[in-house]
């Protein structure tokens, strides 16, 4: 990561963003931004069916560094994507219920072989934030959510680059599942729980479910109208 200033990290992001769409969120993971007090109180307003509070705790730190809110825009918290990620432990998908889950496992097998763990999606969170709590109190002494935003950032690294050493789940398979499923609940519809108020869509000018926009595909210019959610929620 180039050591840019943290005000043309976030500037940079969130070009990239509006240039690129959700693929966007890949090039710049963990960017240097403050966390709006009114995107805490929105996150609190939904109950977890899954996750402890412990867990619930983690999740909402974490997904708040991965897009955080800034002068720019809103983030993760105000998006609702822990919301999101709650009610996706509760699905097929979490389950495993979609995935061929039959041995020999081999984790070392490359990735053109597919997913070679026994973890479905509720064991990798389930585990590995029971993990990445501990390393970060072995080393700190505290928990996640007490630490600095420049030490979430780093901790974050760590996972990402397999640097944290975890016993059940490899840390960068946990922070690949986080990092996937916090840009999901960012950009999908509504429905599912996350992007809320459309936030996701009106960053990058997608018009959701529009019954036509093909006019406008290859314009290279801004589509006119407010993104629309399945339900009929206009942005």
């Amino acid at each position: 990561m180039m050591a840019d200033k943290p005000q043309d990290r976030s500037l940079s992001r969130r070009k990239l963003f509006q240039g690129l769409g959700a693929v966007a969120i890949t090039a710049a993971v963990l960017p240097q931004c403050v966390q709006s007090d009114s995107s805490q109180s929105a996150a609190k307003e939904y109950k977890p069916t899954f996750f402890t509070q412990d867990e619930w705790v983690f999740i909402q730190a974490a997904t708040a560094r991965l897009i955080p809110h800034d002068e720019l825009g809103h983030g993760a918290l105000e998006a609702g994507v822990p919301e999101f990620i709650d009610r996706q432990m509760n699905s097929e998908y979490a389950r495993g219920a979609l995935w061929y889950m039959q041995a020999p496992f081999q984790p070392d097998a490359p990735s053109t072989l597919g997913y070679q763990l026994r973890l479905v999606p509720r064991d990798i969170y389930r585990l590995g934030i029971k993990a990445a709590n501990q390393y970060v109190q072995q080393i700190h002494h505290k928990s996640f959510d007490q630490l600095s935003a420049d030490l979430q950032d780093q901790i974050l690294k760590d996972f990402e680059s397999g640097h944290a050493q975890f016993n059940d789940v490899p840390s960068k398979t946990f922070f690949s599942f986080l990092l996937q499923n916090t840009r999901e609940g960012f950009f999908s519809d509504p429905v599912h729980g996350g992007n809320k108020g459309l936030v996701g869509w009106t960053l990058i000018g997608f018009p959701g479910a529009r019954a036509d926009f093909m006019d406008w595909v290859d314009r290279n210019e801004a589509y006119p109208l407010p993104p629309v959610s399945i339900n009929g929620q206009r942005g």
